[in-house]
């Protein structure tokens, strides 16, 4: 199904790239204090989580190079590199903590705000050029990493991750 020349889900995609965008821009100007205050449901403040939930788009940037990679492969090669990203999956949650703790204190505000600019700006173009054919190029994931992986994505399912990761943590947020 085609609205506006763009196939549905890609334009959903888009629509809900922009909405992130503005909501960032608006949350980045809270106070002090209120980026300060702990989330809910998570060990971050809620700058440090305003950090996390910007680097899930810097890494859908990476995630979309592997499906591509990966998508090419036969279905075993894609299978063993999940495998052995979920043997480590401890250690990504610790250092997805901490990197989330120290990015906060490089990126924020003003700084943060357009760090999500220029990555959503790359994430329009990337999937305007898409094939139909390469978004539906699929490779195996870690489930075990995040909640919102599957046993296998296609590269459509990764460009959704971001949006899906940002709103999920957007609710555990205290400021508004």
């Amino acid at each position: 199904m085609t609205v506006n020349g763009q196939p549905a889900d890609r334009r959903s995609i888009h629509e809900g790239l922009e909405r992130a965008r503005a909501d960032l821009h608006h949350l980045v100007a809270a106070t002090p204090a209120d980026l300060r205050r702990r989330t809910d449901g998570t060990r971050w403040t809620n700058q440090q989580l305003l950090w996390h939930m910007v680097f899930g788009y810097l890494i859908v940037s990476r995630l979309l190079r592997l499906v591509r990679l990966f998508g090419r492969s036969p279905d075993p090669v894609s299978r063993g590199f999940a495998a052995m990203l979920e043997a480590g999956t401890r250690l990504f949650h610790h250092i997805n903590y901490f990197g989330a703790v120290g990015g906060a204190l490089v990126f924020h505000g003003p700084r943060l705000a357009r760090q999500l600019d220029r990555t959503i700006d790359r994430l329009h173009r990337r999937l305007d050029a898409e094939s139909d054919a390469a978004l539906a190029r699929r490779m195996h994931f870690p489930v075990g990493w995040d909640p919102f992986f599957r046993d296998t994505m296609t590269l459509i399912e990764v460009y959704r991750y971001g949006t899906q990761h940002y709103d999920f943590h957007r609710a555990q947020l205290t400021v508004e």
